[in-house]
């Protein structure tokens, strides 16, 4: 399959003149383009990209169709998105608001700016900034998935949850897709590897740089294999199993991302997804990443997974209340 990946220069290109748009509404100062002949490098030579990088964003994924073909917000709009998202994070709520509510809007972190880019939405190909069509092929399974309960629907057992509300995995790439709270990577290398640990659900992607082929060994995550492009990691991901799924994807996902040191302070990151199967085209994310406030913390989830024995324990007692109203 032919891939239509963007070259690193192209989207080096696109993130270094977004990194110049709006830094200033996130610190106060335009970050410092690191030149090639300055880029921060490992004892061994390689561009240093290792640290812990938070990617919040209020940028939504695909674009608002109300909105149509316009990439850019305007400065009236980004105060606005800006100014929402601050009161969100800042403002006690409601005493009345709905538990729920409450919930999505004061115990989660999605971040208070939109992208340093100004876009739109994310995804910045195609220009309309939204996910391609499914394939007709794609749409008939859907269609035919339809009258089947969806995973996570019924609550008999545990393993009628998704593999989230079980603490398994989120799965890849939805593991660096900004989320409601735990945007953050943290990059390791090595001469011959480089570690990408997710917070979210504790994943860690290890990615050999020595050339190796694909196994064929498909896994939750794929499996990754990354090189060098000039200044810029190239991690390609494929072989995934059947039983994670991005935006409808499907065994058939390849996934390249693209890693860049912009700045002192910022990563460009891209990422292209492809899957004939399931898309009518490939599609490409793109992002900056900046320096977290502090460590990495252990995503712990099965330590303290009462969300799912409480979905398990309101379904049994919604079934013996049922019995106990049927008189039997």
């Amino acid at each position: 399959m032919r891939s239509r990946v963007p070259t690193p220069v192209v989207i080096l290109f696109t993130v270094v003149c977004a990194a110049f748009g709006v830094a200033w509404a996130q610190d106060g100062a335009a970050p410092t383009v690191v030149e090639s002949s300055t880029v921060p490098r490992t004892p061994w030579g390689d561009p240093d990209l290792q640290g812990v990088w938070d990617y919040r964003s209020i940028t939504p994924m695909q674009r608002s169709r109300e909105l149509g073909d316009r990439a850019f917000y305007t400065e009236e709009e980004i105060a606005e998105l800006e100014g929402r998202a601050a009161r969100r994070m800042d403002e006690p709520p409601d005493e009345n608001s709905p538990a729920n509510l409450v919930h999505a809007q004061y115990w989660t972190d999605p971040g208070r700016y939109v992208d340093e880019s100004r876009r739109t939405s994310l995804i910045i190909d195609p220009p309309n900034g939204r996910v391609p069509p499914l394939t007709p092929e794609a749409q008939a399974r859907q269609e035919e998935a339809g009258g089947r309960p969806r995973l996570g629907r019924r609550a008999d057992s545990y393993v009628d949850r998704t593999l989230m509300e079980r603490c398994i995995t989120q799965g890849f790439p939805r593991a660096i897709t900004p989320t409601l709270y735990n945007n953050n990577i943290e990059i390791v290398q090595t001469p011959d590897h480089v570690a990408i640990v997710h917070e979210m659900i504790h994943e860690t992607r290890i990615v050999p740089l020595d050339g190796s082929g694909f196994s064929g060994q498909r896994a939750f995550m794929g499996e990754s294999r990354g090189h060098w492009d000039g200044d810029t990691l190239v991690v390609e991901t494929r072989n995934f199993n059947d039983q994670v799924s991005y935006q409808g994807s499907g065994t058939n996902l390849q996934v390249t991302e693209l890693y860049t040191r912009i700045a002192r302070d910022r990563i460009g990151f891209s990422m292209t997804l492809e899957d004939e199967n399931r898309w009518t085209q490939p599609w490409t994310v793109a992002y900056s990443m900046r320096p977290t406030e502090g460590d990495l913390f252990e995503y712990a989830c099965h330590e303290g997974n009462y969300g799912l024995r409480n979905i398990l324990e309101n379904a049994r007692d919604a079934e013996r209340s049922a019995v106990a109203a049927s008189g039997n």
